[in-house]
């Protein structure tokens, strides 16, 4: 999803910078950003540290000069019932989920604030609208940035700057493919293309106009 939105993001001539903790991808992905005749750079760093993110948010904005949209992607799940999951996975998928997505847009949002306008697509999931079982923590951490997204909108439009919170369902992605929910070639259900799709279609209204929320599901899978 990350690098389908950044391949879309180069398409429409914008610089990039991509984060991960997957060097080699990050390389090979820059790369294919740059044939777009467009500036892409990558950071390595784990979202759910908020010391390796305030190292590296200060070193991307250093590097490109400005910043003028956050698209805070990062994320993972596990499946498992309440009793079993570990605690210790359990709270890794919230420190991620949820406290990755703060701290980025910690050290970001006072950039956006000084430019007085820019955008934030933050990516919650449909299991962030309804509870499932063997999914608790995934649901609890997008619940919570639900929550999270929603204040800061609140927060910011005194700023000119839009807060999105999207509400994808299942995506064919290496997240959902290992997880065993879809299997590789899915072309029945969302592909990371179809998500990209709609982040351009919300910055692409006029300023004067937020897309505050917008679940995207399959027609037909």
């Amino acid at each position: 999803m990350g690098k389908a939105t950044a391949l879309a993001f180069a398409k429409e001539g914008i610089d990039l910078a991509i984060t991960g903790r997957n060097e080699k991808v990050l390389k090979e992905t820059v790369a294919e950003l740059e044939t777009f005749g467009v500036k892409a750079i990558y950071s390595v760093f784990d979202v759910g540290n908020y010391e390796e993110v305030q190292k590296s948010i200060k070193n991307i904005i250093k590097t490109l000069g400005t910043v003028d949209i956050l698209v805070n992607n990062a994320g993972m799940a596990a499946i498992g019932s309440f009793i079993e999951m570990e605690v210790g996975t359990w709270s890794k998928i919230i420190q991620t989920n949820l406290m990755g997505m703060y701290y980025v847009t910690k050290e970001v949002l006072p950039h956006l604030i000084a430019k007085n306008e820019g955008d934030i697509i933050n990516v919650s999931s449909t299991a962030g609208l309804n509870g499932n079982a063997n999914v608790s923590a995934y649901s609890a951490s997008k619940f919570a940035v639900i929550g999270m997204s929603e204040s800061l909108m609140k927060e910011v439009r005194k700023n000119n700057i839009r807060v999105i919170t999207l509400t994808p369902s299942t995506i064919e992605s290496e997240m959902t493919i290992e997880l065993g929910m879809l299997s590789k070639g899915s072309e029945n259900v969302l592909q990371p293309e179809d998500f990209a799709e709609l982040i351009l279609a919300g910055l692409k209204l006029p300023r004067r106009a937020m897309l505050k929320s917008a679940a995207l599901w399959t027609t037909n899978p």
